[in-house]
């Protein structure tokens, strides 16, 4: 089974803790002990949100910043890498070809963003059809998709299930430039529709909640399934 994490940043190393690093290092070599083709795609999360902010104050464009937040989600991926081991390319991979080559080696991948005007969430879709992943799992700081902001609304819903072009109509409307923060954003949630690809958003700041899901199909985020897959699932099982 073919597996791809996309790990916000603030999801991976809040306040830049070792031990949240080290139990998503966990998470992926079990994957891998279990039998999983894993690759994982690191967002910036409040670090890349705090040098944007101040690159924005100093003058810098949107490619500018967007080019700031590709290079803090590089040292995120740096600090996933430092801890996973030996089976592991020892550079995070910087477009789909390296990546892709490095997974039929049968080494992980960590990546981070790619390239300007877009989202480490859009890396991960890609990445995922690219190598024609069974399954992508989207580890989050909320727990799914919901209908609004739930940190500014308190009547935001959450989506237990959705197909792909429900997806893409719940964020159609949502405005994202650098160092925007959300679940999922339109240009993933496009290439998810178009790929057919199983998907799972889910709250990842415990990292047991990634290895669940992907083993069992047991989450309580917001399953994307395509269309004419039906009720069966389709996840890895023990």
């Amino acid at each position: 089974m073919k597996v791809v994490v996309s790990v916000g940043g603030s999801v991976l190393a809040p306040e830049l803790d070792p031990d949240r690093v080290a139990a998503y290092a966990d998470v992926v070599n079990e994957l891998v002990a279990d039998g999983c083709q894993v690759a994982a795609v690191v967002g910036g999360g409040g670090v890349a949100r705090d040098y944007i902010g101040t690159a924005r104050d100093l003058g810098a464009n949107e490619i500018e910043l967007d080019q700031i937040g590709i290079d803090v989600t590089r040292l995120n991926a740096r600090l996933l890498i430092s801890a996973l081991g030996e089976n592991v390319v020892t550079a995070p991979a910087k477009d789909y070809e390296a990546a892709g080559e490095v997974m039929r080696n049968g080494d992980v991948v960590v990546m981070g963003g790619v390239a300007p005007a877009q989202t480490t969430d859009a890396v991960s879709a890609a990445l995922a059809e690219y190598v024609g992943a069974d399954l992508l799992v989207y580890a989050t700081s909320v727990p799914g998709v919901f209908s609004a902001d739930p940190e500014e609304d308190d009547s935001a819903e959450r989506y237990e299930e959705l197909t792909a072009n429900d997806l893409v109509d719940v964020i159609a409307g949502l405005e994202m430039n650098a160092g925007a923060s959300a679940p999922v954003d339109l240009l993933a949630a496009k290439v998810i529709q178009r790929s057919g690809m199983r998907t799972i958003v889910l709250d990842g700041n415990d990292p047991e909640r990634v290895l669940t899901a992907v083993r069992y199909g047991d989450h309580d985020g917001t399953d994307v399934i395509p269309e004419g897959t039906g009720d069966e699932l389709t996840y890895w099982a023990e």
